[in-house]
């Protein structure tokens, strides 16, 4: 029996409110391309908001940890406009438009200023520095047209966090003008890719969605595949070929340990969590047959859920936790399934043309992200297969892995040739996509929830 896509690649390797709700044509992604560091946005919808974000003044400048608080908040309201640029549904005023900003004005707008360069929306705060050794950092959202203020909120943190606090502003003020969900304050784990094709160094990396704050896992001795996050955030699950034995392996975040999620002589690969981040599921290659099995993340024995000839692997839950989704080709050529979460009432659920593999479930239970092979581009349906729609349109995109939000859509493209992968996004309508600063090649991504 053939070995399904999924094996052989990931071995060898989203007016703002009627765009919101929309679940139009989409259209297609263009080729990838380096961009700048923030990333580069290639889609989005036509008319984005106008919104201003001038430096947050500093009650008084103070040299800390992270750097002067008149320093910070210049570098604060840069990645909240960065935030928001890549969300594509902002376009922020150009900051040689911006006007200083004092401490009174942050609180009591001079609306017809802004107003002259064309803001809808004005983010305005402050950073200042705490007699107890950490950074407040204010953060004001106001209606430039109405002269209201809108919402507001402050953000007490460490120094070295004062990056979260920015993406804790832009995700305020992404959801309060686009009535979505938050999904900034979060982080990506990927494989890192470098090396020649047929000599390659991969390793588990975890960063911000904006790139920032990079830092790697594993070290490269061993070939390591689809990490996959923790819904507590706490640990990652990840396939390692360590000691030549290909075995799922979960990993402390906090404490770095890592451990085998079973004792077994067989290939296991391809874990994903339950929602509640207290059991995995996981598939076994045993006696020439390959099914879902899940087990406690504290470890004891394995459940079999699967008993088909053929190869079920792929599972990812419902966020109910009721039911699972999962590729197999029993049917003779890859498809999805659903099932009940103990493994009854198995029953297919794509029909289209091409096979489907690598599903994950939404946030949000109303889509199934998946991988069309042959074409190879990401696509979603709907849970019981209906609605089906291709997002993307690259040379191989594949691995979608869903924001907190259930808006937007991580995958990784491979280039043709001998390059390197790379990190992209797009949006629920296919409109938005950009691609996703990495240091190296990137591949497998995975998106953390939101952080605490």
């Amino acid at each position: 029996m053939a070995t399904p896509i999924f094996l052989s690649s990931a071995l060898r390797r989203f007016a703002l409110v009627l765009c919101l709700g929309a679940l139009a044509t989409p259209a297609l992604a263009q080729d990838e391309g380096s961009g700048p560091i923030e990333g580069d946005v290639v889609g989005g919808i036509a008319n984005p908001t106008s919104i201003a974000i001038p430096d947050m003044p500093t009650p008084r400048g103070v040299d800390t940890p992270a750097g002067n608080t008149a320093d910070l908040g210049r570098q604060v309201a840069q990645v909240v406009e960065a935030d928001l640029r890549n969300s594509g549904f902002f376009n922020p005023v150009a900051r040689q438009l911006l006007r200083r900003v004092d401490m009174p004005q942050v609180t009591s707008p001079d609306y017809q200023s802004w107003n002259q360069v064309g803001a809808q929306n004005l983010v305005q705060g402050y950073v200042q520095a705490g007699t107890n050794g950490r950074l407040t950092v204010g953060c004001y959202l106001y209606d430039v047209f109405a002269q209201a203020p809108l919402e507001r909120a402050g953000y007490e943190v460490d120094y070295a966090d004062w990056r979260r606090a920015a993406h804790r502003c832009a995700d305020m003020v992404y959801a309060r003008l686009t009535g979505e969900g938050a999904y900034f304050d979060s982080r990506i784990v990927y494989v890192a890719e470098s090396g020649p094709k047929d000599n390659r160094t991969r390793r588990i990396a975890v960063m911000d969605t904006d790139g920032a704050n990079h830092r790697f896992l594993t070290n490269g001795q061993s070939i390591v595949l689809t990490p996959r996050y923790a819904p507590d955030g706490r640990t990652i699950t990840y396939m390692s070929y360590q000691n030549d034995e290909p075995r799922v392996y979960l990993y402390d975040l906090q404490t770095g340990r890592q451990r085998t999620i079973v004792d077994s002589r067989y290939m296991t690969f391809a874990a994903r969590y339950s929602p509640d981040s207290r059991h995995i599921v996981f598939s076994m290659a045993a006696n020439g047959n390959t099914d879902i099995y899940r087990v406690a993340v504290s470890g004891g024995q394995a459940e079999r859920l699967t008993n088909s000839p053929g190869i079920d692997t792929g599972g990812s839950f419902s966020p109910d936790g009721r039911s699972i989704v999962f590729e197999s080709d029993r049917s003779g050529s890859q498809q999805l399934y659903i099932m009940n979460a103990d493994g009854s009432n198995q029953r297919r659920i794509s029909f289209g043309g091409g096979g489907y593999a690598t599903p994950e479930w939404s946030p949000r239970g109303n889509l199934i992200a998946f991988t069309q092979t042959g074409s190879f581009n990401v696509g979603v349906m709907r849970p019981d297969g209906s609605g089906r729609r291709i997002l993307t349109n690259g040379w191989q995109d594949e691995s979608p892995s869903w924001a907190p939000n259930g808006r937007v859509i991580h995958f990784f493209r491979s280039p043709r040739g001998e390059g390197l992968p790379s990190l992209w996004s797009v949006d629920v309508t296919g409109r938005m996509i950009r691609r996703l600063p990495t240091p190296v090649g990137a591949s497998d991504p995975s998106w953390s929830p939101l952080l605490d």
